[in-house]
């Protein structure tokens, strides 16, 4: 399964972290498969080739939508504790 390539590759492991928060699982693998699953999406490990267009952009569509609230989320928490 190839991964994206991050603009700064020393934030993977955060980013995992922040993917399994949002998706509500503890081990950070688990993260796009739980979404996947909540969508109805056959999502397996490996290849996935016989995902259509529309399937595949739920998965990326919604944990990338869920992540940028939990990003807004944090940055208000933090801006309210300065």
């Amino acid at each position: 399964m190839s991964r994206r390539k991050l603009l700064v590759p020393e934030a993977r492991q955060a980013m995992d972290q922040l993917k399994a928060k949002v998706a509500g699982v503890s081990d950070p693998k688990e993260a796009k498969f739980e979404a996947a699953r909540e969508q109805g999406i056959p999502l397996d490990k490996g290849y996935n080739g016989k995902l259509t267009s529309e399937q595949a952009g739920k998965i990326g569509g919604r944990m990338g939508g869920n992540m940028v609230k939990e990003l807004v989320r944090m940055a208000q928490e933090n801006l309210s504790k300065k």
